[in-house]
């Protein structure tokens, strides 16, 4: 049985977009189709980072 998904996200983007991908970050599982799905019977814990330029 899967109780929980962790997906990690490394996004290539240059410094004056970050803050963009951070707050899209924070809202997207709500329109993430299968986050929707799973949503109070599965864990999703996202996690943002990002590569160098």
């Amino acid at each position: 049985m899967i109780r929980s998904i962790k997906v990690t996200y490394s996004l290539h983007v240059g410094a004056e977009h970050r803050e963009t991908a951070v707050r899209v970050h924070e809202f997207h599982a709500g329109f993430c189709p299968v986050a929707r799905t799973l949503a109070g019977c599965v864990r999703i814990e996202t996690e943002l980072g990002f590569t160098d330029d």
